[in-house]
């Protein structure tokens, strides 16, 4: 990172919407637990730690959710649609959890619906076709926006990241399914320090410490419409700075 910093002479290359999902859950003995997953050595950023995400993609156009995320998220009513669109198919294809079901529910184990969630993921199925074709919803009340990131202006590849936390739905269970990860696990915050994570990871992580349950999490007061876009800092010595601060401000 600190040598792309040297180089880097500009323009920046432009941004790409991307959504990333912290799954939560309450653990007898350990409390509040997220779930993380090691991305392929292959792959970009690989061997890090992560969360299930990614771009945002045409199709992502749910149909029924909240009026209010343009304003939770700080852009457009049809881009924080997709937004959410997003958030919600990348959990269903990289860990197999489904926010979705009626006014009354959410459904349960959908661990045999690998079929659906391979069409999802080829991009032969939309999300809003999977809803249909099972008579869902989407439920985006299990949802919250917690953070928004966007990559430094001297990565080749730059995404404006929407984090959410999430609910994980009673009956169902997170797991790799996407092929992309070589190692999954739930974690209380406390306990992540040893994981190697990026710096918009670390500092989700380290943000949750403070809450003993997913309802608290829920409650917190997040900023997720202004973005934080960290800097690196070249100093004389060889050395850098990280500087992580909101744009703006």
């Amino acid at each position: 990172m600190v040598q792309r910093a040297r180089e880097f002479e500009g323009p920046p290359a432009p941004t790409r919407p991307a959504a990333t999902v912290v799954l939560l859950r309450e653990h007898e003995e350990d409390g509040l637990q997220v779930y993380v997953l090691r991305r392929l050595t292959a792959m970009t950023f690989g061997g890090v730690y992560a969360f299930p995400g990614g771009g945002v993609d045409p199709s992502d156009q749910p149909e029924t959710v909240r009026d209010d995320w343009s304003e939770r998220l700080g852009v457009p009513d049809a881009d924080a649609r997709a937004v959410v669109g997003a958030a919600v198919r990348e959990l269903f294809e990289e860990a197999g959890v489904l926010l979705a079901g009626d006014d009354e529910a959410v459904v349960g184990d959908v661990s045999d619906w690998e079929e659906d969630r391979a069409a999802v993921q080829k991009r032969e199925l939309s999300m809003t076709g999977l809803l249909a074709k099972h008579g869902l919803k989407l439920r985006d009340d299990l949802l919250h926006p917690w953070a928004r990131w966007i990559t430094p202006e001297f990565e080749p590849r730059r995404f404006d990241t929407w984090f959410f936390v999430a609910r994980l739905p009673e009956g169902q269970g997170a797991r790799d399914v996407s092929g992309e990860a070589d190692a999954t696990q739930w974690i209380s915050p406390q306990d992540a320090n040893g994981l190697t994570m990026l710096p918009p990871t670390r500092v989700t992580v380290d943000s949750l410490r403070p809450y003993p349950n997913v309802e608290m999490v829920f409650r917190a007061e997040r900023d997720a419409a202004v973005p934080v876009q960290p800097t690196v800092e070249l100093t004389g010595d060889g050395e850098a700075i990280l500087r992580i601060s909101r744009t703006g401000r």
